[in-house]
């Protein structure tokens, strides 16, 4: 569904992205991780067309980004880490303007602005001007404004920024529920989100993938390393991945 391709953005002489490649499987979820600065949103702002990369492409649903972004774009919903809202809007307001610039209109409008209000949880906020909401609830609009379009794809920055445990729980479960008809991405810096709720995980420092597979695969690859015993955590592959030269061993 997803194929990234050789990746690589420079800005001036820094190198954000170098030679990326990784592909997200239909109907699944992909985590992509890594410590701050390593180049996950500029990966993710690539694959919606936000970003021109210096070279590589990447495909969505077999359209190229590069020579037809348009088309790409119908077919992907984006959340980035700071939710594209206009505070002066209310909510139910916000969700009919993106929708129908998305091309929805009349019954088929209603239908997903009905869809969206439950799925993501605002309905207690409908009527809301959306300089009243909290962090979370403004998280769960920006949800809300990455689905109105039924898309494809959905590419996820920090969905879980700023929502309390309940609401984490709450839009997992809804992530694990939309992959059974979507490709997803999602990128977070709490590991046991991605350990909860990803079927593939990419890793990824200072521009370079570090390492990429099932958890399952990850674990057998620091294993034969001979740096750790079995029963390998997301946090302890992280760990011994991104630092491959500590003293100290992991315990299990």
């Amino acid at each position: 569904m997803i194929n990234a391709q050789s990746l690589t953005m420079h800005y001036g002489s820094f190198v954000a992205l170098d030679h990326v490649s990784f592909q997200a499987r239909e109907k699944g979820i992909l985590g992509l991780l890594g410590p701050n600065g390593a180049g996950k949103t500029t990966a993710m702002r690539i694959l919606t067309t936000y970003l021109y990369p210096t070279s590589g492409t990447a495909t969505v649903d077999g359209i190229d980004i590069l020579q037809n972004p348009i088309e790409a774009r119908k077919r992907i919903g984006y959340l980035p880490e700071t939710a594209p809202l206009y505070s002066d809007m209310q909510v139910e307001e916000y969700l009919k303007f993106v929708g129908q610039a998305r091309g929805i209109a009349g019954a088929a409008l209603e239908g997903r602005i009905g869809w969206v209000k439950e799925a993501c949880g605002v309905g207690g906020v409908w009527k809301h001007t959306i300089s009243e909401l909290s962090k979370g609830y403004r998280q769960r609009v920006g949800l809300a404004q990455a689905l109105i379009h039924d898309p494809k794809v959905l590419i996820l920055d920090e969905p879980t920024s700023g929502l309390d445990p309940l609401q984490i729980i709450g839009i997992r479960d809804l992530i694990k529920e939309l992959s059974k008809e979507k490709t997803i991405i999602f990128s977070t810096h709490i590991l046991s989100e991605v350990e909860a709720i990803a079927d593939r995980i990419v890793i990824i420092n200072e521009g370079k993938i570090v390492s990429q597979g099932t958890l399952a695969e990850l674990a057998a690859e620091v294993r034969s390393r001979g740096e750790v015993k079995p029963g390998l955590s997301l946090e302890d592959v992280f760990i011994a991945l991104l630092m491959p030269k500590r003293k100290e061993r992991i315990k299990v």
